[in-house]
């Protein structure tokens, strides 16, 4: 099998970091798996009736975040699960550098963040970046960027 379930102990651990990363106070009533390369997925409960070693997947559940040296990197869906019960290191981000953002760009910032920031437009969560040295670095992947020629832009505002 490609995926650890993790344990309580694990899951708690993984809590602790969102915590101390985002502020986050709340619960994720799922099983938690991990890959070989640290991404961690969310799977609901039944997933305990199924015998995972019968199985050949690539990919289950839904991708949360991935674990790295430097803390937690949440997907743009775990930046949604969690974003509402999150009270720091949130960055509010104007309409235009929401179109930037999704367009795969990094930000400039000018406000401080430590590490991992989740981005957010009004009620809408964006994802996850790192803060580094004056900008918010991208990981939205290719796949998932739009592209918006300029003289479009107008249309999406």
């Amino acid at each position: 099998m490609h995926f650890k379930i993790l344990n309580s102990r694990e899951k708690r651990d993984i809590f602790k970091i969102l915590e101390a990363q985002f502020s986050f106070q709340g619960e994720l009533p799922y099983v938690f798996l991990q890959n070989k390369e640290n991404k961690i997925f969310l799977v609901t409960h039944d997933l305990e009736r199924v015998a995972l070693e019968r199985l050949r997947v690539n990919n289950i559940g839904l991708y949360f975040c991935k674990r790295d040296k430097d803390g937690i990197r949440l997907s743009i869906e775990g930046s949604q699960l969690i974003g509402d019960k999150s009270k720091k290191n949130i960055a509010e981000v104007s309409k235009e550098e929401m179109i930037s953002w999704l367009k795969g760009e990094d930000l400039p910032c000018k406000k401080s963040y430590g590490g991992y920031v989740i981005l957010k437009h009004g009620k809408d969560f964006l994802g996850c970046g790192k803060y580094k040295e004056g900008k918010i670095l991208n990981f939205v992947t290719k796949s998932r960027r739009i592209l918006v020629k300029e003289h479009e832009r107008e249309l999406l505002e």
